[in-house]
């Protein structure tokens, strides 16, 4: 005990603590601020620091060590100085050159991974970054937090499964500081109640899907057919010939709101098919979306869409299309709607975070575009479409990472859920469709409140 003491009263005097008044990353108003990134100049410190956070696990199953940027980077390093084990560096960003990577490092799918954190608070922060960690194949199971504020971060981690260590709470910190006569009763009475009782962060609120401010025609149509068929559903059909896929529109078409469809896979297309479908989606209610992923300039894309084989432009009601060649790339499409791919749902997709940035970026200026596919939060005058939604699997041999409905609509604020080899592989897709469409739309009302 009097060796952590001594630690922290030492870092103390660097500056590692502050009081007043603070705005948090998270929104909150604080009375004390913790800032760790003054311990890298102490080489002593941050050496006794490392060792004493490596105590708080088992070393023996860990086979990389990860700091959540830029504070914890510094313990990371002397931590793999320390232990031998190996170090892999996250960036905060991408830079948009060189390798583009998220992660950089020596690394394969399946390794153990330790992340270090100097502070939690909501823990918000550190979900985000285990997510993009995971993405890249690795597993994340034990996580090593220099100082835990109390504010709820460490349950929300813990409820997903994960193993957070600490080594100091705040609570205990203040309690130091006082013995020492680093604090006042005054200061610490104020710290204490705001502990005691914490404000909650500010978060963003779901907007409901008849607020939304789509503009496109498409789009409100979309939302219109989800309020009367209380279904958020998009199936996607991956089926290779006409017969499983009318089959399919005639069995699950009256419970999903559109049928994604992947038109160049059908080894017998014809327009016959074509007929059949836009019978089948007038009866059922549902819109015929084309997921050509659309990927060139605007001259090629609009000969790809008017001409050829397919001529999505004279039945489809919707399209996705890569934002990679510009906004005026999207022009090509009007009066269908388009759908922007700004995020793959693929383990190890480029589409990282400064990706993902101007993409949406260009997919907001575009009249064209009235929704995104993403794995992520998107404003709200885009609709947001997420694949990759399974109920009983995590994901497959070929990359594929799936979410449950749940974590897609409570925390993605997703508006629909995209879902394939749950429907069309299912033993009964008419059966499975409905169990997606309750859960999807349960998801959604619960996300509401």
């Amino acid at each position: 005990m009097q060796a952590r003491e001594d630690f922290l009263l030492k870092a103390y005097e660097l500056g590692i603590i502050k009081f007043g008044s603070f705005t948090l990353k998270s929104g909150i108003e604080s009375p004390f601020y913790v800032d760790l990134r003054p311990l890298a100049s102490s080489p002593q410190l941050l050496k006794t620091l490392s060792n004493n956070l490596l105590q708080l696990v088992d070393n023996s199953k860990l086979e990389l060590i990860c700091g959540v940027p830029y504070a914890a980077l510094p313990m990371a390093t002397t931590m793999s100085l320390e232990s031998g084990i190996p170090l892999i560096i996250k960036r905060k960003e991408n830079k948009g050159y060189g390798t583009k990577r998220m992660l950089e490092g020596v690394f394969h799918d399946g390794q153990n991974c330790l992340l270090v954190e100097d502070v939690i608070t909501s823990g918000k922060s550190l979900v985000e970054t285990i997510d993009e960690v995971e993405k890249e194949g690795l597993v994340v199971t034990d996580l090593v937090v220099v100082l835990d504020r109390e504010q709820g971060g460490i349950q929300r981690l813990e409820e997903k499964g994960y193993n957070v260590h600490t080594l100091f709470t705040i609570n205990e910190v203040i309690d130091i500081l006082f013995k020492y006569k680093r604090l006042d009763e005054g200061e610490v009475k104020k710290i204490k109640d705001f502990l005691s009782m914490p404000p909650q962060a500010p978060s963003r609120k779901r907007t409901p899907l008849q607020d939304k401010e789509v503009q496109h025609p498409v789009g409100k149509n979309m939302i219109d057919i989800a309020l009367r068929k209380k279904s958020n559903l998009i199936a996607s059909a991956d089926v290779v010939s006409s017969l499983e896929l009318i089959n399919l529109a005639k069995g699950i078409g009256d419970k999903i709101v559109a049928l994604k469809l992947h038109s160049d896979i059908i080894t017998d297309f014809s327009w016959d098919l074509v007929t059949e479908l836009r019978t089948i989606a007038r009866e059922k209610d549902f819109l015929l979306f084309e997921d050509r992923k659309f990927a060139d300039i605007g001259n090629t894309q609009e000969l790809q869409f008017k001409q050829g084989v397919y001529r999505f432009a004279d039945w489809v009601d919707m399209v996705t299309a890569h934002p990679i060649a510009g906004e005026k790339s999207f022009d090509v499409f009007e009066p269908t709607g388009v759908v922007a791919i700004v995020e793959m749902s693929s383990a190890g997709a480029l589409t990282d975070d400064y990706y993902v940035s101007k993409a949406l970026n260009i997919a907001q200026k575009s009249a064209d575009v009235f929704a995104v596919v993403a794995q992520r939060q998107v404003p709200d005058d885009l609709l947001l479409l997420t694949p990759g939604v399974n109920i009983d699997k995590k994901g497959d041999s070929k990359g594929q990472q799936y979410n449950t409905p749940k974590k897609v609509f409570s925390e993605y604020l997703t508006d629909f859920m995209i879902v394939g080899r749950g429907i069309y592989k299912a033993n009964d897709p008419v059966a499975a469709t409905e169990e997606y469409r309750q859960q999807g739309w349960k998801a959604y009302e619960d996300s509401l409140s």
